[in-house]
């Protein structure tokens, strides 16, 4: 890991493990070794550095172009592997550099949803992530985060801060899908999906006692 990237994964290993007790489910699905995405809801601005704390491996992810406007943020996020990505329409550099990061055998973290959503919710994805996917035709790894909007309620124990992680989307099944608009948005409805049903299944490991069904038509 880089020196910035170890001191701060470091810090969130420590505070989401020790001060908030996070629960990691089936952290078996995350491959030691290759290049894969993993896709994860995203609830918080929290998300990024508490889902990096679950694994050991070096991760890149994607963050809101207006994030970098201020010189010493932006160059501090860049230093620990934030890339910037311009929520709004077609961003060509940022699919470049994302194929490039799953190019060279390494991590690229990805929120299909494209920003946060509210408590409980579930936002439409978008096709950005099928695209990146069946271009680069790497595993996908679907993955579940819990807790990150109300950190408070989990340091006093009345919300579960927890992380699951589901069995990958393999290449086999990645290439499948067309490589046009609609095969694109498919995969990220599928991609979407199991994230929801990774949900149900974190919900039923931990005793939860919110049990939600939902889908993304």
């Amino acid at each position: 890991m880089k020196p910035l990237y170890s001191i701060g994964w470091s810090l969130s290993w420590i505070l989401s493990h020790l001060l908030f007790r996070v629960e990691v489910i089936d952290r078996k699905y995350v491959p030691k070794k290759g290049s894969f995405l993993l896709a994860c809801n995203h609830k918080s601005v929290t998300d990024p550095p508490i889902l990096g704390s679950t694994i050991g491996r070096e991760m890149h992810f994607m963050a809101k172009k207006e994030l970098f406007k201020n010189r010493f943020f932006g160059g501090l996020i860049s230093r620990v592997n934030a890339h910037p990505v311009n929520r709004h329409g077609f961003d060509k550099s940022a699919i470049d550099s994302a194929l490039k990061i799953l190019a060279n055998d390494e991590v690229m973290v990805m929120f299909p949803e494209g920003t946060r959503a509210l408590k409980g919710a579930f936002l439409k994805p978008h096709p950005g992530i099928g695209l990146i996917a069946r271009t680069a035709v790497v595993p996908v790894v679907p993955a579940y985060i819990h807790g990150t909007d109300n950190l408070s309620g989990c340091f006093w124990g009345r919300e579960k801060l927890g992380v699951i992680f589901g069995e990958p989307i393999d290449s086999g099944e990645i290439a499948a899908y067309s490589k046009d608009k609609e095969g694109y948005r498919r995969l990220a409805a599928d991609i979407m999906n199991r994230i929801k049903d990774l949900r149900n299944e974190f919900f039923r490991r931990t005793k939860h006692p919110k049990l939600l069904e939902d889908k993304v038509e």
